[in-house]
């Protein structure tokens, strides 16, 4: 994942745990793709909350190499206001900065 991606979902980390529910078909599309292994969903899953599983699942992909980010983003069909928003932010970010570096 590049460091734009990166800096888009800790920016908007909060946001994405009120928001996303990631326990349904959001883990089993991004296990199934091969974001996340079988020991990340389990790691996912034993966490007491939603929001607790969220924000694992969110320390977890930027770990998962450079399709990890699209694949979220494909993850999020239950969720199609996030998708968009995540989008159009990834844009803006492209836009501020052209080589597609982010700056921190």
């Amino acid at each position: 994942m590049d460091a734009r991606d990166k800096q888009l979902l800790r920016s908007l980390r909060l946001e994405l745990c009120t928001e996303v529910l990631v326990d349904g078909l959001v883990i089993q599309y991004l296990y199934q793709e091969g974001i996340l292994t079988d020991s990340h969903v389990q790691e996912i899953k034993s966490q007491t909350t939603s929001q607790r599983k969220t924000m694992m699942l969110l320390d977890i992909l930027p770990t998962r190499g450079p399709k990890a980010f699209d694949a979220f983003l494909d993850s999020l069909q239950e969720f199609p206001w996030v998708k968009e928003k995540l989008i159009m932010k990834r844009k803006e970010m492209t836009v501020q900065d052209p080589s597609g570096k982010a700056r921190i």
